[in-house]
């Protein structure tokens, strides 16, 4: 008999007072008790585990015989302990989906941290025309084949600081993409230092989802992101509020960063929820640069940290009070078919950024770098090469994706992360792992308490 492609495969955790079974290859969450928990380490067998193996000391055997008969009707359902027989087809629909317009390679900004060269990419600060914005929308619906739902990302550096040109393609874009019969979700991330009531207003008429970032505490966030009297809290949460208090159509996101100098991140989580703000991101820094940069041995207090928010939220929830932490909303993680869970990034592919010049990265983080530029909007796609590498990385070519109990949520992690840390986009960014697993994990619970809650 051929062995299957996936082996079965059960993660066990705990979270908040709970023991949780995931089944790795069907994704099926078990919430459990003591003996269920250790009888699952069983899981294989061909018969009933005898009451003097470890962990069931306690146990009767009667006790044993019919919880392991519960766990074997769920394997029987396909709910445990299953195995995937043949490897899922790894090709992807080449068509574009996806652009990220760089309009603006300046900010107005000095974040200490900012991955892009605060705004400039290590190039000369520059902002994107009319014309090569045009184009690169033209681009993307040339290249997008059958697809319906484009999306364009309006992103820097500072896209504020190019207004004029920015609403004008918002404008073009509209009118082009319902030309060609097809849907378009438009996204703008800014620093909100520029974010008046006039343009607000416009955002939201064009029903445009809204990326805001603000790290959290004003001692946090002044002290990565304030530049003079340009970006301190006080500022940027003035604006935020206001803009908020129109309850954006076209939804949003608060977003921050976190670094080695705000371990303790839960509380700006907490304090923007606190503000009033439900939809909050706040992501890990990715960085080298000593002083920010998160070290193995930060890791337990950032695992700690995620659990204790995890816990905080599902508390909150109880209470009648909701806050959606973006890594902590499964739908994040786990997306509906296996294509997108072997390779959940399409950088490069269905996916790609664009400088003020017009040239294409397979993303925002590859922007500057030589070897990873496709081409223009002008000529085309001229590195397929580029594509192809790609397009052949996923979880199971990556050799510690392939075994990962995470593997159907993380789909293989960031690209750019890992060429960041290892040097090559197939490797991987140890740290990284780490927090997206303690993430998923905090997910599946956060999830789990809700469907519980409902019921």
């Amino acid at each position: 008999m051929t062995s299957p492609f996936w082996q079965p495969q059960i993660h066990k955790f705990t979270l908040a007072g709970k023991k949780y079974l995931l089944d790795v290859n069907s994704s099926s969450l078990h919430v459990v008790d003591d003996l269920t928990w250790h009888l699952a380490d069983y899981l294989g067998s061909e018969t009933p585990p005898s009451p003097k193996l470890p962990g069931l000391e306690h146990f009767s055997p009667d006790q044993i015989a019919e919880g392991w008969q519960e766990l074997q009707d769920l394997v029987e359902q396909g709910y445990l302990w299953t195995a995937i027989s043949e490897p899922p087809c790894a090709e992807r629909d080449p068509a574009l989906k996806a652009i990220c317009l760089n309009v603006a390679h300046d900010c107005n900004l000095r974040c200490k941290y900012c991955f892009a060269a605060t705004g400039h990419f290590g190039r000369e600060r520059s902002l994107m025309s009319f014309e090569v914005g045009k184009q690169s929308i033209d681009f993307l619906l040339a290249s997008s084949g059958s697809r319906r739902n484009l999306a364009i990302d309006f992103f820097g550096g500072e896209p504020l600081l190019n207004w004029t040109v920015t609403r004008q393609l918002i404008e073009y874009a509209e009118s082009a993409v319902q030309a060609a019969g097809k849907r378009l979700k438009i996204t703008l991330t800014t620093n909100a230092t520029g974010l008046t009531p006039e343009i607000g207003d416009y955002l939201n008429a064009h029903r445009v989802n809204v990326v805001l970032s603000l790290d959290g505490r004003p001692q946090v966030h002044d002290a990565m992101r304030a530049t003079g009297t340009e970006g301190g809290y006080a500022q940027v949460q003035a604006n935020i509020s206001r803009f908020l208090a129109q309850e954006p159509p076209g939804g949003y996101y608060v977003r921050g960063t976190f670094t080695r100098h705000n371990l303790d991140f839960s509380q700006d989580v907490l304090h923007l929820a606190d503000l009033g703000y439900r939809e909050i991101s706040l992501e890990p820094v990715v960085t080298k640069i000593g002083g920010l940069a998160l070290t193995e041995a930060d890791l337990p207090a950032l695992l700690a940290e995620y659990e204790k928010l995890a816990e905080t939220i599902i508390e909150l929830r109880r209470n009648g009070r909701a806050i959606n932490f973006y890594h902590f909303n499964i739908g994040t993680f786990h997306a509906p078919c296996m294509e997108r869970r072997i390779r959940g990034c399409g950088a490069g592919q269905e996916y790609v950024a664009i400088t003020p010049e017009g040239e294409i990265y397979p993303c925002h983080q590859f922007v500057g770098q030589e070897q990873f530029r496709l081409g223009t909007v002008f000529t085309g796609i001229r590195h397929p090469e580029v594509q192809d590498m790609f397009a052949g990385v996923n979880i199971m070519t990556k050799t510690e994706c392939r075994s990962c109990w995470a593997r159907f949520y993380c789909s293989g992690g960031c690209y750019a992360n890992s060429y960041a840390f290892s040097g090559d986009i197939a490797g991987n960014y140890a740290i990284g792992c780490e927090l997206q697993k303690k993430r998923i994990e905090c997910a599946l619970a956060v999830a789990a308490e809700g469907l519980s809650s409902e019921n």
